[in-house]
């Protein structure tokens, strides 16, 4: 069981434990419900606290987080740790492998690669993506080893992505279009009316009549966001069967998340990751005279 350390702040002299946790820590109403329920959940300079208590600033904070029940059985496949500390894990995900289980398929997935992974450091913890990538996707990805992290971290990430699409496109652009589920084709998406807000970013970094290699950085995060955007464009990914054309270039849609950078939920730093693109993205830009 993991502990939080804190030191309340001339600013929190007198105030609640619930206000100096959740405004002075970001501490989630979540995870404080859950810490009423862990014997010494809550200590301050030893002595056990509840949320209306009165704090005196410089007293020490400890939080102690509760068990954690993973929900996914670990297993041992290969898994390319980038970083890793006690509160964030930092992976580089192959193309073919799920992040999550779903229904009817069986193989593993990153999720119980992860779990496995903590297991052999003697550690028994959840999985929990920061970010997450399509099974075809490969690339960065970042998990959060605790809720307190998970809550600091979601939704403040920034990613780049590298992808390689059909035809020539040249120059830079923004996409700016609504995109929707597709009726009555489950989780395929469209750009339509009523869709969600979505707003991508590319730049073209080397192209010629047959496929082009783009960065992108994508404002918001919907499911498969780029794929949609890109097909909508009339420059589908390769290798892209669901939003384009059956294609023998590349066995699956060529997307990888390149960079991923976020501010470290305790430390404060601005950590920074990159991936080079892999080695099958790779051999489609050379097969057509393109060098990454």
């Amino acid at each position: 069981m993991g502990e939080l350390f804190y030191t309340v702040s001339d600013k929190y002299d007198n105030a609640t434990v619930q206000t100096f946790l959740r405004r002075g820590c970001g501490v989630s109403a979540r995870l404080l419900a859950r810490l009423k329920r862990v014997d010494n959940g809550i200590t301050a300079d030893g002595i056990h606290v509840r949320s209306i208590d009165r704090l005196r600033a410089g007293q020490r904070i400890v939080l102690r987080m509760p068990p954690d029940i993973p929900r996914v059985e670990g297993v041992e496949i290969p898994l390319l740790v980038v970083y890793e500390d006690e509160d964030v894990i930092v992976v580089d995900k192959p193309s073919g492998l799920a992040v999550h289980p779903s229904s009817g398929h069986t193989e593993p997935t990153l999720a119980a690669a992860v779990i496995a992974h903590h297991a052999t450091l003697g550690a028994r913890l959840s999985f929990r993506p920061i970010n997450r990538l399509d099974r075809n996707t490969s690339g960065l990805l970042l998990a959060a080893k605790n809720p307190h992290a998970a809550n600091l971290l979601n939704g403040h990430t920034s990613k780049e992505y590298h992808a390689i699409v059909l035809g020539r496109m040249e120059g830079e652009g923004v996409i700016e279009q609504p995109i929707r589920n597709k009726e009555g084709f489950g989780i395929t998406r469209e750009v339509g009316v009523g869709g969600k807000y979505c707003l991508t970013r590319w730049w073209s970094l080397a192209a010629t009549d047959n496929i082009s290699l783009l960065r992108v950085i994508i404002d918001t995060g919907r499911t498969h966001q780029i794929r949609v955007h890109m097909s909508w464009m009339g420059h589908p990914l390769a290798g892209d069967t669901m939003y384009g054309k059956d294609s023998e270039l590349i066995p699956r849609h060529a997307l990888h998340c390149s960079r991923l950078s976020f501010d470290h939920p305790v430390s404060k730093n601005t950590m920074e990751f990159i991936s080079q693109i892999p080695s099958d993205m790779n051999a489609l830009l050379r097969g057509f005279g393109i060098k990454e």
